[in-house]
């Protein structure tokens, strides 16, 4: 009898880890249960489905056709204001895109870094943007602009990195300054990365259990906010855009979860490895670096463009990690990419 109640005890509590551990389906859009298809789309080779939204001057007229790559829990409806005088007279073309399984882009299981670039590429071919295009890439979006540099260089008329993304296991990056930058952060983001690294199956239940907090960012915790980011988004949060209600839609472990273990794994390079894809001087690099981000320590970024000198590098004083939310700081990031070069 008591090795029956035992028995029973361990088989509830195996399936009770397993529901635990395995995340929920995704509720993909334009299928019977998921939301519907509101947003323009291409489809990928693999059959995955992309969405856009386009922006600033008509494309087949555009002097500059960029793509704008969106960070964390975040989407094609992402701030990057830029005037429509500015758009008109540079004459520039913007496409935003929700990243795999963000907003009504398909899910993809297998993302990874490399994934990104060619995601990026089949997009431009798409919507024909021609032989070379620009490419920005803001926050955690900053990986993919690292891999269109490693993998599809020959693609790119320039690329900027804005408040970009740190892996705290890069390989080329003395580990001193990558320890030093991880304790800058609270523990239970610092835990939190280390098991989508070191665990990422663990990563759905890490994020989703109520036992102890796991992401201040997933939380909306303002503890890593500079006194500018919150400022910003308190203006946002007077004025919320209610279209980043669907950023989120298909699925946590789609969007958010798959997205930082794909950032935090290990990559095939490091980007103090990459080659400087403009060696014949048409075209340039640029990071932009708020000096008070405090979700992106700047110690590792400095370190990246010391490293590789041809990343044209921009500290921004009295900014956090928000550069991207207010016009006049975009069209700087713009006004260097494409007039100053």
């Amino acid at each position: 009898m008591m090795l029956s109640i035992i028995v029973a005890i361990l088989v509830c509590l195996v399936c009770y880890i397993y529901r635990s551990l395995k995340p929920p389906p995704p509720r993909i859009c334009g299928t019977p249960h998921g939301p519907p298809v509101t947003s323009p789309r291409i489809k990928l080779s693999d059959g995955r489905h992309l969405a856009y939204r386009e922006s600033g001057v008509d494309r087949d007229n555009a002097k500059y056709k960029i793509i704008v790559v969106h960070g964390f829990g975040s989407s094609k409806y992402m701030d990057f204001p830029i005037s429509k005088d500015l758009a008109e007279e540079l004459g520039l073309y913007f496409v935003f895109f929700d990243r795999a399984g963000y907003g009504e882009s398909d899910p993809h299981r297998s993302r990874t870094v490399k994934t990104e670039a060619y995601d990026i590429q089949e997009l431009a071919d798409k919507l024909k943007l021609g032989p070379k295009f620009y490419v920005i890439g803001v926050s955690l979006g900053a990986y993919s602009i690292y891999s269109c540099l490693k993998y599809i260089p020959h693609r790119l008329a320039g690329a900027v990195l804005v408040a970009p993304f740190v892996s705290y296991w890069w390989t080329k990056v003395p580990p001193n300054i990558l320890s030093k930058a991880l304790q800058l952060l609270p523990q239970t983001d610092q835990w939190t990365y280390r098991v989508a690294h070191y665990a990422p199956w663990l990563l759905y239940w890490w994020l989703t259990q109520k036992l102890f907090p796991s992401s201040s960012i997933i939380s909306g915790s303002k503890a890593l906010r500079s006194n500018k980011d919150l400022v910003i988004i308190k203006k946002k949060l007077e004025n919320p855009n209610p279209l980043m209600e669907k950023t989120r839609q298909q699925g946590d472990h789609e969007c958010l979860h798959r997205d930082m273990i794909a950032g935090f794994a290990t990559w095939e390079f490091d980007p103090t490895q990459l080659e400087n894809p403009f060696v014949e001087g048409v075209g340039s690099v640029h990071m932009w670096q708020g000096m008070e981000d405090r979700i992106v320590p700047r110690e590792i970024n400095q370190y990246i463009s010391k490293r590789l000198p041809w990343i044209k590098y921009h500290e921004v004083l009295g900014y956090g990690h928000l550069l991207n939310a207010e016009e006049g700081k975009c069209e700087d990031i713009i006004k260097a990419l494409l007039v100053e070069g």
